[in-house]
């Protein structure tokens, strides 16, 4: 199962005066958290410092001023947050003792109200009763957040095991190896993590941790070139990204979506061209582009502000934005190549690409220039035996030739 992790930064009362959450609220914005969970008079300040998802905790006070906001007083004008948590000073959080009887929680009433007055909840893992409480919340909470004064993986494999399908969890965390953790728990982890820290380091590596937790991983094989033709003039394909590649970094690019050749990113100074390390000569404007959800585009639909994936020769993926396409009409070779499926039979795929030696495959023998290809190397392809409908992978068959 695949999930997208989020990064929360808590920035509430608990954490300081207004310049102290300010300058964490901040930190977490720079380095690129999902949410921040403030209390709620503070959602309007957040609003003003950036475009980030913001979660209030709900306190009884604050059911009143959204009472007066729905009879129309000056109230109204309040920012609104996008999720609103029930637990702190409460039952959540021990304030309040659980009750014997959950049916009778006042935070888990609060959730199950009809006027989604709030959707999520905030537990602190005290013992197995609060384990219980959480799992409670989770039937009608979009997001259970819970924390520990002495972090465990115990409680938090008990939660995912039990409550991981059910909700949004999300887990407190002080550091990025606990963010990690979190993440890789039971295989499945959990879908967010709460980060309790000012240390604005620590923040940029929980977000690093984010970032590789959902990366997808490919297997990349070798295909052997059988042709490599002159193939006259067509419209070719640089894509230029908003991000700095690495040496063995690059797309994959194909004129069969079942099998998609790396091609290199322009990391490499020549005696002709300065590198241009946020760019791919990536081919003509037919051919399929990997995109970051496991899809295809065709280059010729790229718009700037789109997403392509970008992946090094391990097959480690990350996302890149696409900032502009240059298209423009170059002279072409065709490089074929073919392998051998799973079932032992062989398969032949293909793509166009630009006649220079600024463009460069990933072979067998490291970063060999286009010109410079020559039937019987090796080069580096993902390879998907299936089909594919709007780039969409389907259950069809499909004849590309």
């Amino acid at each position: 199962m695949t999930r997208t992790r989020s990064v929360w930064i808590r920035a509430d009362d608990a954490v300081g005066d207004w310049d102290a959450r300010r300058r964490r609220i901040t930190a977490g914005l720079e380095a690129g958290v999902d949410w921040v969970l403030v209390d709620e008079r503070d959602v309007a300040k957040v609003r003003e410092l950036g475009d980030v998802n913001v979660a209030a905790f709900r306190s009884d006070a604050d059911v009143d001023v959204i009472d007066d906001a729905e009879s129309g007083d000056d109230a109204g004008d309040e920012a609104v947050a996008d999720a609103y948590i029930v637990g702190k000073d409460g039952e959540g959080d021990g304030t309040i003792d659980l009750p014997s009887d959950f049916s009778g929680s006042a935070d888990l009433s609060t959730l199950r109200r009809s006027d989604n007055r709030a959707q999520g909840a905030f537990v602190r893992i005290f013992d197995e009763e609060y384990e219980a409480f959480a799992e409670a919340a989770a039937r009608d909470a979009e997001f259970v957040v819970v924390a520990s004064e002495n972090w465990q993986i115990i409680p938090l494999e008990n939660l995912i095991a039990r409550i991981g399908d059910d909700t949004t969890l999300v887990a407190g965390a002080t550091t990025a190896e606990e963010a990690r953790t979190a993440f890789e728990t039971l295989e499945l982890g959990a879908e967010g993590v709460l980060l309790d820290t000012d240390d604005p380091d620590e923040i940029r590596k929980t977000i690093e941790v984010r970032d590789e937790a959902d990366r997808e991983q490919l297997d990349l094989t070798t295909a052997t070139v059988t042709a490599v033709e002159r193939a006259g003039s067509a419209d070719r394909v640089c894509v230029d990204t908003g991000s700095i590649m690495d040496h063995d970094e690059g797309m994959l690019v194909g004129s069969m979506s079942r099998g998609l050749f790396f091609v290199h990113a322009e990391t490499a100074d020549s005696p002709y061209v300065a590198s241009r390390p946020f760019r791919v000569n990536a081919g003509a404007v037919h051919a399929y582009v990997r995109t970051p959800d496991g899809g295809t585009k065709y280059l010729s639909e790229l718009r700037s502000g789109d997403e392509v994936q970008v992946l090094d020769t391990d097959g480690r993926t990350r996302e890149a934005v696409v900032g502009r396409v240059k298209i423009e009409k170059r002279p072409m070779f065709r490089v074929q190549a073919e392998i051998e499926t799973d079932d032992g039979e062989t398969d032949r795929i293909e793509t166009l690409i630009q006649n220079a030696e600024t463009v460069k495959v990933a072979t067998a023998e490291g970063r060999t220039a286009v010109t410079d290809l020559a039937e019987g190397d090796e080069v580096l392809v993902h390879y998907e035996d299936v089909a594919r409908h709007f780039g969409e992978a389907v259950e069809e068959s499909i004849i590309e030739q």
